[in-house]
């Protein structure tokens, strides 16, 4: 099925927006007049400029997604409630609604991780302390048989040339 330009830029407008405007892409494959998300794929898979353009709508919903996230912490509307009891008046923790804010922006920050890791996912620095042993210095003695196998085939693989470790 050869898809509109309307149906293009649709897509690609909801896309952008992430889920912010709360439709995924397989929701709106789903509306009335659009294409399937199967169809979708195969068009991205058929024309390259226009899976560049999906892929650049998505970072953008990606995103529009972290902002959100920003918005649903700061939001503090219904976080407090009145307390209709007369013995104790004033206002009470909406101890649901925080609870659900806060499961919204993990869900989101965790899809964010997984689409995105790059950009949204943990960064992870490696490091190396202590010393590095040469060859010479190790004491082989303290291997297991294993250990010198497996030594063995890891020295021949690397440099077939280089003296045994025997």
């Amino acid at each position: 099925m050869p898809f509109t330009p309307e149906q293009k830029a649709e897509i690609l407008e909801k896309v952008a927006t992430g889920l912010s405007e709360g439709v995924p892409l397989r929701e709106l494959c789903r509306g009335e007049g659009m294409p399937s998300f199967v169809a979708v794929y195969d068009w991205i898979n058929a024309d390259p400029d226009w899976g560049l353009r999906i892929a650049r709508a998505r970072e953008f919903g990606a995103d529009a997604l972290a902002e959100e996230c920003l918005s649903i912490a700061d939001n503090a509307s219904n976080d407090w409630m009145d307390n209709h009891n007369p013995d104790d008046p004033g206002y009470r923790l909406n101890g649901e609604h925080v609870q659900r804010s806060k499961l919204r922006i993990e869900t989101r920050l965790k899809l964010l991780a997984k689409w995105s890791p790059k950009k949204y996912g943990e960064h992870v620095q490696l490091e190396h302390s202590g010393e590095i042993k040469t060859p010479a210095e190790t004491d082989l003695s303290k291997l297991s048989i294993e250990d010198l196998v497996t030594l063995r085939a890891i020295q021949a693989k690397a440099a077939p040339d280089a003296p045994s470790v025997d």
